[in-house]
């Protein structure tokens, strides 16, 4: 045993070995009194795993606001096609990304899409709104907030959302 100087440090030691003494005794009875639990197996389901933004943050305006499919093909032109193709179609190489490449819209990402509009229209305003960092390293192109950043207008998003549903007619 270490040899104490003064008899404040033979207190602070025998509070410490008195600690020690009480502390030891209950850890081992709560530690081997449990019996260890089996691992769980992970929830089954039948439906695939929503694609949901990396960014966090809900639906913006455009949800509330009837979009005109036409006037989406425009601004779509003008803002998206160049990550996403024409008419959505993808193909578009995205080194760094899991996958390699923007996701196409044309066809959507089947957890995307719903028969539902207003869900559908949601699920698409979320990356729009918020924009998204795909999968991976390091990948060169990410998704712009456009909403966030007000680079279109809820009108605008509006818009393209009806495009976007109506390329995926089905």
């Amino acid at each position: 045993m270490m040899e104490c100087r003064s008899a404040t440090e033979k207190e602070v030691m025998m509070k410490k070995m008195i600690g020690m003494a009480v502390l030891v005794p209950v850890l081992l009875v709560w530690g081997c009194g449990s019996k260890p639990e089996a691992p769980k197996a992970p929830a089954k389901t039948n439906e695939a795993q929503k694609t949901v933004p990396s960014n966090p943050g809900g639906p913006g305006k455009a949800i509330e606001l009837i979009g005109d499919a036409k006037k989406g093909a425009v601004v779509f032109r003008t803002n998206c096609m160049m990550c996403h193709n024409a008419e959505g179609k993808g193909g578009i190489a995205n080194p760094g990304s899991t996958d390699g490449t923007v996701p196409p819209l044309n066809p959507i990402d089947p957890t995307l899409y719903s028969k539902d509009y207003k869900e559908f229209a949601q699920n698409i305003d979320l990356f729009i709104e918020h924009g998204s960092t795909p999968a991976g390293k390091s990948p060169v192109f990410k998704m712009t907030a456009f909403g966030e950043l007000r680079v279109l207008t809820p009108q605008q998003i509006a818009d393209v959302i009806a495009y976007v549903i109506a390329l995926n007619k089905k």
